[in-house]
C-alpha cells in the first residue's frame, strides 16, 4: 500500500510541475455572498436554475467537502486573501464601515503572490477589510488599502450592501465624489441628515439606514438593483483590456446577501421569491465572465474558482424562499455565523480545460485559506513553509486524485470565538453547545437560526427538542460526518477518547487566539 500511494504521490508531483512550467494561466476567482451549499442547481436546487453555474461544474470538478475558514463574511474574506486562519487575527465578527484596514500591508496576499509572478491583478465588488492605518475616511484618499495588498486595480462597494456608505469606490477615492461636496461621516443616528439612497421595501429585506451625508452625486450613482450588472459590466470590462499578460480577476459579488434585490429583468423568474432571483442574478454574472473568456479566447487558459464566502443566511427573505420548498443549504445543519456545517460548506467550483477533468467531483477536505498555496504551486512554488500560514496547496485534487488526504485537519470559526472548532477526517469536533452564531428565536426574525430554525426546518439533531438544546444535552459536540454529514447525532459520548484527541489538537490552537 505504502509503494501505490507513493507511486501516486510521485505522478501528482510530474503532473503539477508541468502545469506548472507550462504557459501561465489565468486565474479567475468568483467569490458569491452567502451563497449556501444547496442554492445552486448542482447541488440539488430545483426552485431556482442556475445553468452556467452547472456548465462550470459539468466541465470542471465540484469539492464536496470544501469550507470557508469563518462562518462570517469579513474573516472569510481576511482567510482567502491571505492564506491565515483569521482568528488569529483577533477576526470574528463583519467589520464596521469605519474599520481600517484589517491585513497588514507588508503582509502576502493571493494578489501580492501573484503580481510578484508577473499577473495583472484586479478586485472588484464587496471589499469589507476596512481601510487606512487608524480608520476609514471616505473623505481622504482611502489608503492602505486594495491597492496597497497587491491589487493593480479595484472598484466595488466599501464594505457591504446592506452597510453604509452606499457609494461605490474605485482605487482609493469614492467615485463621483468632489472637493465641493465630500462624503461626511454622521453615524447611527444621522436621521435626515443622511443622504438618501435606493428607496426598498420590506419585501427586499435588511438593510442599514445610511449613516454618512454628502456626496450626493455619488450616492445617485449607487442603485442596488443595479449592483450586479454593474459589478459584472466593470469585471468583463477590466478582463477585455488585458493582453497578453495573465491576469488574476478576484470578484467578490454583493449577490445574494441581503437586501435582496435583483435588477427588473431578474424579478419574477425563479419559483422562490427574491431569493431565487437573486441567485438567478449571480448566476447571469457568472455567464457574463465566461462568455468574456471565451470571445478573448482565453477560455481554456484560464482557471475558474467559484465559491461562496459562508453558508446561507436564514433571514427574511430567505424564509420565504423556504416556505416555496427551497433549501439554501441542503440537508445540512445550520447557517451563516454557526459552527454546524451549514455555516461554513460551500460550493467549490473549478473549471481548467484540458487540465481539471470535466464533469468529476473531489471529497478532498479543503478550505478557501488554501488558495495562497495553491496559487504558488501552480505559478512555480517560490514561498517557504512558514510564508503559507495556514494555506495548504491543494492543486494536487484540481488536477488530479489523489489517494492520500491533502489536508490533515481544519480549523474552522463561528461569529463567537467559543465555539473555534477542528474538523480531522471524518470528525467535526465543536467544543461547546449550539452553533455559536446568530440567536433569533422566532421566525421572521432577521437573525432566525440555532436551535429554533433548526426545528422548523424540521432538521433532526440528538441534542434539540422544541427548539432548544436539552438540559441534558453533552457539553461538546462530536459528528461523523463520513456516516452523518447531516449531523443529526451527536456522538460525544460515544467515543471519549476521539473527543480527548479532538480536544488536545484544538487546544494547540487556543494560545494563538486574539479575544
Amino acid at each position: 500500500m505504502k509503494k501505490t500511494i507513493g507511486m501516486a504521490g510521485v505522478a501528482l508531483a510530474l503532473a503539477v510541475s508541468a502545469f506548472s512550467n507550462a504557459e501561465t494561466p489565468n486565474i479567475v476567482l468568483i467569490f458569491a455572498d452567502d451563497l449556501g451549499y444547496g442554492d445552486i442547481g448542482c447541488h440539488g436546487a430545483t426552485k431556482v436554475q442556475t445553468p452556467n453555474i452547472d456548465k462550470l461544474a459539468e466541465e470542471g470538478r465540484s469539492f464536496v467537502d470544501a469550507h470557508s475558514s469563518s462562518a462570517v463574511c469579513t474573516p472569510s474574506r481576511y482567510g482567502l486573501l491571505t492564506g491565515e486562519y483569521p482568528m488569529r487575527a483577533g477576526l470574528w465578527g463583519p467589520c464596521l464601515p469605519t474599520s481600517k484596514l484589517l491585513i497588514d500591508p507588508d503582509q502576502l496576499t493571493i494578489a501580492s503572490l501573484l503580481k510578484k509572478k508577473g499577473y495583472a491583478t484586479s478586485a472588484f465588488g464587496k471589499w469589507h477589510l476596512g481601510f487606512g492605518t487608524e480608520a476609514a475616511d471616505y473623505s481622504k484618499p482611502l489608503r492602505p488599502g486594495p491597492n496597497d495588498l497587491g491589487f493593480d486595480y479595484y472598484f466595488g462597494v466599501p464594505v457591504v450592501n446592506s452597510a453604509p456608505p452606499y457609494v461605490y469606490v474605485e482605487n482609493d477615492h469614492v467615485v463621483g465624489m468632489t472637493p465641493e461636496d465630500p462624503i461626511v461621516f454622521i453615524g447611527k443616528k444621522a436621521g435626515k441628515k443622511a443622504t438618501p439612497i435606493t428607496p426598498l421595501t420590506k419585501a427586499n429585506g435588511n438593510r442599514v439606514v445610511n449613516w454618512f451625508g454628502g456626496a450626493a452625486e455619488a450616492h445617485k450613482l449607487y442603485n442596488d438593483f443595479d449592483l450586479g450588472t454593474t459589478l459584472a459590466e466593470r469585471a468583463t470590462q477590466w478582463i477585455k483590456e488585458q493582453g497578453k499578460k495573465p491576469f488574476f480577476l478576484y470578484l467578490a459579488t454583493t449577490n445574494i446577501h441581503h437586501p435582496i434585490t435583483p435588477a427588473p429583468r431578474f424579478q419574477g423568474t425563479s419559483q422562490c421569491g427574491l431569493y431565487g432571483d437573486f441567485i438567478h442574478e449571480l448566476d447571469w454574472i457568472v455567464g457574463e465572465v465566461m462568455k468574456t473568456l471565451e470571445e478573448q479566447g482565453i477560455a481554456d487558459n484560464t482557471l475558474v474558482i467559484f465559491t461562496s464566502d459562508n453558508g446561507g443566511m436564514f433571514h427574511e427573505v430567505a424564509q420565504e424562499a423556504f416556505a416555496d420548498g427551497h433549501r439554501q443549504n441542503g440537508d445540512l445543519l445550520g447557517f451563516k455565523f454557526g459552527i454546524w456545517e451549514g455555516g461554513h460548506r460551500v460550493p467549490f467550483i473549478v473549471r481548467w480545460p484540458g487540465k481539471i477533468e470535466a464533469g468529476t467531483t473531489s471529497k478532498q477536505l479543503i478550505c478557501n485559506v488554501d488558495m495562497l498555496a495553491t496559487f504558488d504551486a501552480l505559478t512555480g512554488s517560490s514561498l517557504e513553509k512558514d510564508q503559507m500560514a495556514d494555506s495548504v496547496n491543494v492543486l494536487p485534487a484540481l488536477v488530479g486524485e489523489p489517494t492520500v488526504p491533502l489536508r490533515d485537519h481544519l480549523i474552522l470559526s463561528p461569529r463567537k470565538a467559543s465555539h473555534v472548532s477542528v474538523r480531522k477526517g471524518k470528525w467535526m469536533y465543536i467544543p461547546a453547545k449550539g452553533s455559536g452564531g446568530f440567536t433569533g428565536t422566532k421566525p421572521g426574525q432577521h437573525g432566525f437560526s440555532g436551535p429554533a430554525a433548526c426545528t422548523f426546518t424540521d432538521h433532526p439533531n440528538s441534542d434539540i427538542a422544541t427548539g432548544k438544546i436539552k438540559k441534558d444535552a453533552p457539553p461538546a459536540q462530536l459528528y461523523d460526518l463520513e456516516s452523518d454529514v447531516n449531523q443529526t447525532k451527536n456522538v460525544y459520548n460515544e467515543y471519549p477518547e476521539v473527543v480527548q484527541q479532538m480536544q488536545a489538537l484544538l487546544e494547540s490552537y487556543k494560545a494563538q487566539l486574539k479575544k
